[in-house]
């Protein structure tokens, strides 16, 4: 993070940490609290109400390293919080959250905070999250992590949905909220979703779009 990492002399930062599923996102969202917690910076945190799996009321990752959040249900009711009495603002799984992030988060740095966004960059189809991608567009810092494809060991950019063991359908609903019982890391090319549209499919529906 260099000079940024403490947000000095108040200049406002969005710093976005995104990858697949099991890369080690909310465990660095975490290092980084802890790191302006010792550097005497107050940092206040939330986390959508729709991630549960940890922990209710904790930003908790996989190795069980923690940080008490308030649970939120939209992104507006981050205004209900005094975050301007905060240095830091930290928000993980943001993919859960609507759109109106996009504009309050922009607000927050406009305002002198260093926020910090962790979450999903793709869902289990590969396909963008609108919210987070962008979030990406607009940040000043980015960290793309990877996690190991289980299948060959390469770098993984994707998280792979399974359901009864066998690659979830395309049509499958986009949040499913779940961890290694419903998910795992992998690369491109082991990467499979049955029943995804050709390219020559996507252009159809798009011509049709652009008629209607």
């Amino acid at each position: 993070m260099g000079f940024l990492e403490f947000n000095r002399d108040g200049m406002g930062i969005l710093e976005v940490i995104c990858g697949p599923m099991f890369s080690g996102k909310t465990e660095e969202l975490i290092r980084r609290i802890r790191r302006a917690l010792i550097a005497n910076q107050k940092v206040i945190a939330f986390k959508p109400s729709l991630d549960n799996r940890y922990s209710v009321d904790h930003i908790k990752s996989h190795n069980g390293k923690s940080f008490k959040a308030y649970v939120i249900k939209s992104s507006r009711d981050i205004l209900d919080h005094p975050w301007m009495d905060y240095h830091v603002i930290a928000i993980d799984e943001a993919q859960f959250l609507d759109d109106d992030l996009i504009h309050i988060v922009q607000h927050m740095v406009d305002n002198g905070k260093r926020v910090i966004v962790s979450g999903l960059d793709k869902d289990f189809r590969g396909e963008p999250f609108k919210v987070m991608g962008e979030l990406l567009a607009i940040a000043d810092v980015v960290d793309k992590l990877y996690a190991i494809c289980v299948k060959c060991g390469n770098p993984a950019t994707m998280s792979q949905r399974l359901i009864q063991g066998e690659p979830a359908h395309y049509n499958s609903p986009v949040i499913m909220v779940g961890s290694s019982e419903l998910y795992e890391p992998r690369c491109r090319k082991c990467h499979k979703v049955p029943g995804k549209p050709s390219l020559e499919e996507v252009l159809a529906n798009r011509r049709v779009k652009e008629i209607v």
